[in-house]
């Protein structure tokens, strides 16, 4: 097959959905299919470059101001630069793709794939990484009437396949845009568990002096939907124990309310702050730490998914029900607190560290359950037993 993958976020730029495209772009592409990445120009990255067995475009990009909502992070769009559709429907003519993985509902560059596709009669699987909804009452009112108004139509024309990441995911689809079982998959997020089996690139407790002190990372970018304020609000009690416990944040910070919370509570000296860092080195944090806590507003993601693969006791906050088919058993295969509840994430983490025989072996099972479930070889063969449907089921309608 010639699979076209489209994202607007693509590497170098770090982030879930960016390296679930790349890494399901690389699996197609070692299963002998022919790969096309186009995705948003980015930094010093190259117009055109391959990787991983398959080629990547980059086109020309506008990057958005950042107005401090709720998926606020640095985002850019290609079909405001002229000329971009064009560019666009040129490249898959060439390509000719047997069947499109477009990946974020509401990015430009999936909305322009998509319209390609539908004017060529080609069969689209949509990825939905991101929801449009925000706590303030304000932004989530907005992002409602966008999704009413422009999203929702745009998909209506599409038609796409669906592929849904967890039970949120589900719920929100069927609210915003009317999917079902009859148009959607139940795909979990993929994990690169290849990247996890190399040598750590570098001893972070040396690097920062953090010494044997008790450690937790928090790895992702910190935006109001994932702002730390949790684990912020752990700290007191976890520093009343451990006085020498220290927070490593890793990733950019969009959103910095927990930087000021830390203040209040006078644990700010607990915390280091790195920014992004590059993928490669993202197990040695993984490594260094006893315990890792990121998804504690409500949600389960890549980074804490990579970080139970690697084999750290990790902490989210989701439901058993999360993902459609797979078993989360909180205490046995993952260890799960309610969103938002800093008195839990105090509990857990104590518990934790007060026994590490206990903490070894909750990390083991989260390690299995990720590989077993939620590894990059697994998704990638399912995606592509769609593909292959998808494409036989376009061929009989022509």
């Amino acid at each position: 097959m010639r699979i076209a993958v489209v994202n607007n976020f693509f590497p170098p730029r770090v982030g879930g959905s960016a390296h679930m495209s790349a890494s399901l772009a690389g699996e197609f592409a070692a299963a002998g299919h022919e790969v096309l990445a186009i995705t948003a120009a980015y930094g010093e990255a190259p117009a055109e470059e391959e990787r991983d067995g398959y080629r990547v475009v980059r086109l020309p990009a506008v990057k958005m101001p950042q107005l401090g909502l709720s998926i606020d992070f640095d985002m850019s769009f290609a079909s405001l630069r002229p000329g971009n559709w064009r560019r666009l429907f040129r490249l898959l003519d060439e390509f000719k793709p047997d069947v499109l993985h477009l990946h974020g509902q509401f990015f430009d560059l999936s909305w322009l794939a998509g319209l390609y596709a539908r004017r060529r009669g080609l069969p689209v699987l949509l990825t939905i990484h991101t929801l449009l909804i925000s706590d303030n009452k304000a932004y989530g009112g907005v992002f409602r009437m966008l999704d009413a108004l422009l999203v929702k139509p745009v998909l209506r024309y599409i038609r796409p396949r669906y592929v849904i990441l967890d039970k949120l995911g589900v719920d929100y689809c069927v609210e915003r845009y009317g999917t079902s079982d009859e148009n959607s998959e139940y795909f979990p997020i993929a994990v690169d568990t290849g990247h996890f089996a190399k040598p750590v690139t570098k001893d972070v407790r040396a690097e920062l002096e953090i010494g044997d002190a008790p450690l937790i990372v928090s790895l992702g970018h910190v935006i109001p939907l994932r702002n730390r304020l949790p684990l912020v609000e752990a700290l007191p009690s976890v520093v009343a124990e451990h006085p020498d416990v220290r927070v490593v944040v890793v990733g950019r910070v969009y959103h910095d309310a927990f930087l000021k919370r830390a203040e209040e509570l006078g644990v700010a000296d607990r915390l280091i702050v790195t920014g992004a860092v590059p993928k490669e080195d993202v197990p040695a944090y993984f490594a260094a730490a006893d315990i890792v806590t990121h998804d504690l507003n409500g949600g389960c993601g890549t980074a804490s998914l990579e970080a139970m693969l690697s084999g750290t006791a990790t902490i989210a906050s989701v439901t058993e029900d999360n993902y459609p088919g797979i078993e989360l058993r909180n205490g046995e295969n993952i260890l799960l607190v309610r969103p938002d509840d800093a008195g839990a994430v105090a509990e857990t983490v104590l518990g934790l560290l007060a026994d590490p025989a206990a903490r070894a072996t909750i990390a083991a099972r989260e390690s299995a359950m990720v590989r077993a479930n939620f590894g990059l070889d697994v998704v990638a063969e399912e995606h592509l037993r769609v593909f292959t449907k998808l494409v036989a089921d376009n061929d009989v309608l022509r």
